[in-house]
Order: structure tokens, then sequence, then C-alpha cells
């Protein structure tokens, strides 16, 4: 029975410490191939496209090992698309993702950048701290679960766990960002300052950047949610066992027909060229009927799945990673209201200078009256008025009364127009 299933994927893939030109690992998971001699002298080779890549394979009993695998080989073994295998490219800038596919899930978020399968994982090996906390976590929870039975299969653990950090992490920088830009808030508000200004406007893009990662994460979430074939898509061990049972019951059926076959052959005398012609043209027609059936089976059983399970799952990090995204709404939102204070408080500014200004200019007005009433007086030319040596001074006092008088009237207009509080 175990002779018809499907080929699979080697069990002992290329170990990095078993190869003599083992690539460099850098914290991007990349190796640095040596190439010795070309064939083209000045032609550079593109080790990044074409080389290996350092992967850390953690399987269902919490073992993990390093290996040193190219894209063609993961694509073999996942059943993967290229593009799905460049969104893990930490070269490129991807928002973050996750995404069910026939033999595997791939999950880009934040730091985590693996492939899930229904008995192993496939994780970006990288010098991050994210990286090795869920490399170690993953295989401790695995082996402490070993010999206990979960609820849940092998790939919602794995994709559990990296919601799991990556919301931790997500929300760890928002508490942290809380910490910083409260007090900054505070200082400003009480004292502007270029200084203050400036940290604040770094704070502020800060979290912006971090409020388009926590979105994204949310969105991807809720996108899984509410389309339940994509997560059905996700139950790659019952997926497994199906396509681990069919071929059992399909070997019988087609022994049966061979045999239906031979037993016609025997009954009825034809030539053998006809008899291996028909006997090839049964067993294409059945292969075909096979793989139809095959596929309209997995297609059922796909849209017919209970996803509840799954769709808990996500609910529980949908509500953690939206009380992360209120909380940078709620950051944002303090950060708009200080600076509406900020602004009330230049505007008070503005119209205090304003102030000053109208009185000023009428204390300027009222002056040049006098200075020009003064001065035409203080000219030399004969009039009967300079004859009493006390009729300047009169000039003067009247002058200075009127001018008087005159500002008094700007300042009741000012207060009749509001332009002064009362």
């Amino acid at each position: 029975m175990e002779e018809v299933r499907a080929p699979t994927f080697p069990s002992r893939l290329p170990e990095s410490a078993s190869s003599h030109n083992t690539a460099r690992l850098n914290s991007d998971g990349y190796g640095s191939n040596h190439f010795h001699g070309s064939g083209f002298p000045g032609l550079k080779k593109r080790v990044h496209g074409h080389g290996s890549r350092s992967w850390i394979k953690i399987d269902q009993s919490g073992n993990s090992k390093i290996l040193e695998l190219d894209k063609a080989t993961v694509m073999r073994h996942c059943s993967l698309p290229a593009r799905d295998l460049r969104l893990l490219d930490p070269l490129f800038i991807y928002p973050s993702t996750i995404l069910g596919r026939e033999k595997a899930i791939v999950v880009n978020l934040e730091q985590i950048r693996c492939i899930i399968t229904a008995d192993e994982v496939f994780l970006m090996n990288s010098l991050d701290g994210c990286v090795v906390q869920y490399k170690s976590e993953l295989c401790k929870r695995l082996q402490a679960n070993k010999d206990q039975s979960d609820d849940l299969p092998f790939e919602f653990r794995a994709l559990e766990l990296a919601l799991e950090f990556t919301c931790m992490s997500l929300d760890a920088q928002v508490k942290e960002l809380e910490v910083e830009i409260y007090p900054v808030l505070d200082e400003l508000a009480s004292s502007i300052s270029t200084l203050n200004l400036e940290r604040v406007r770094r704070f502020k893009g800060h979290l912006l950047a971090l409020n388009q990662r926590v979105q994204k994460v949310c969105d991807e979430i809720e996108h899984l949610m509410n389309d339940d074939g994509d997560m059905a898509e996700m139950y790659l061990t019952e997926k497994k066992q199906r396509r681990e049972a069919y071929p059992i019951s399909d070997l019988y059926c087609q022994t049966n027909i061979l045999g239906g076959a031979r037993v016609a052959s025997k009954s009825a005398p034809v030539s053998p060229l006809g008899s291996s012609s028909s006997t090839q043209q049964l067993q294409r027609a059945f292969s075909s009927i096979s793989s139809s059936k095959l596929g309209s089976l997995v297609s059922s059983s796909n849209s017919g799945e209970n996803i509840d399970q799954l769709e808990m799952l996500l609910e529980a990090y949908f509500v953690f990673i939206d009380n992360t995204l209120n909380k940078l709404l709620s950051l944002k939102e303090y950060i708009d209201d200080t600076e509406d204070l900020i602004n009330f408080k230049l505007g008070n500014v503005q119209n205090q200078l304003i102030q000053f200004e109208l009185l000023l200019a009428a204390a300027t007005f009222v002056a040049t009256i006098f200075a020009v009433v003064t001065g035409i007086f203080g000219m030399n030319f004969e009039a009967t008025i300079f004859d009493d040596p006390f009729t300047f001074n009169w000039v003067l006092i009247i002058s200075g009364v009127f001018c008087g008088m005159l500002y008094v009237a700007f300042l009741i207009y000012f207060r009749h127009k509001k332009v002064f509080p009362l």
C-alpha cells in the first residue's frame, strides 16, 4: 500500500555543516557563496538571486536544524510559486502578509518570515531577536506538548506563535512610544521651544510609521476572517490526511478495473496489440478520472470545512492588535490636541501683539497731532496772539487735552469693536 503514495520530499536535506563551501550567515539570512574562476572575467554573478539561503527547519517534535536551501528546492518541497518566496526576501520591503496555499502557509509578519507546512516550519534564519525567540519558543512548546494531545494542528500552533510574537512586539513598541512621547508633549504644552517641537515632530513620524504597520497586520487578519475559502486552505494537516487516504481506495478501484479488463480479454479473442492499446487507454482514462475526482473531493471538503477553530484563533489576535491600534489612535489624538493648544497659545500671543500695535499706532497719531500744533505755533511769524506770554502755554494745554481725549476715544472705539478684551 505504501508504494502508491505520492513521492515526498527527502527527509534528510543537505545541512550547512556538511558542505565545504558553507555560506556565511548574515543578519538577513543570506549566504555569500565564493566562486573560484569564471568563464567570463568581467561578469559578476548574482549570488543573491540563485545562491542558497539559510533556513531553520523545525519539525513536529520540536527539533531544529539549520539548512542551506536554494529557491528551487523550497519551491518544489512546499509547492509554492516564486512570487510567494519574494514576500520572504529580506532585501525587499513587503507589508505583513499571510497566504494559504495547497501545501503550505506563507507568513510574513514583521521580522518573522517563515513557511509552515503540515509537518515542519521553515524559518528564515536571522540574527534578529524576535526570530531567535520565535524559534526557541516554538521548539519549547512543541517538545512540551509532544506527549499531550492538542486541539490545534501543527500549522495552527506555528501560526499562533507567529501572530503572538508579532502582536506583542508591536504592542511593546507602542507602549515604549507612549512612555517617551507623553512627557515631551506635556513639556511642549507648558513651554513652547524649538527643541521640543523638533522632538515631537520626530516622534510623530515614528508614530505614523508604526500606525501603518499595525494597521496592515490588523487588515490582514480581518481579511482572513472575512474569507472562508482562505481559512479553509490553511487546514494543511487535514488536507494531507485526505491526500494520503485517497490513493489507497484509488488503488483498490484501479485493481478491480484492471482485473475486469483482464477477464474480458481472456473471454474475447483479440489480437495482443489491440489488447495492450485498450489497456493503456483504460489506464489513461482512469488516471484522468481519479485526478479530477481527487480535485473535486479536496475542493468540496475545503468549501464545507468547519473553520470555527481557525476563526476563533484569528479573532483573539484581531482583538489584541485592534486594541494596540486604538492606543496609537489615542496617542495621535493627544498629539493633535497638543498641536491645537499650541496653536491657540500662538494665536493669543499674536492677538496681543496686534493689540499693542494698535495702541502704539493710536498713540503715535495723537502725538503727531500735538507735534503739528506745537510746531505751527513755534514758527517765527508775527501774530497778536504772541503779545501775551501765557498764550502759548494755553495752546499747549488745550492741544494736550484734545489729544488725550482723542486717545481715550480710540480706546472706547476699540472696546466697542471688541478689539480689546473687556
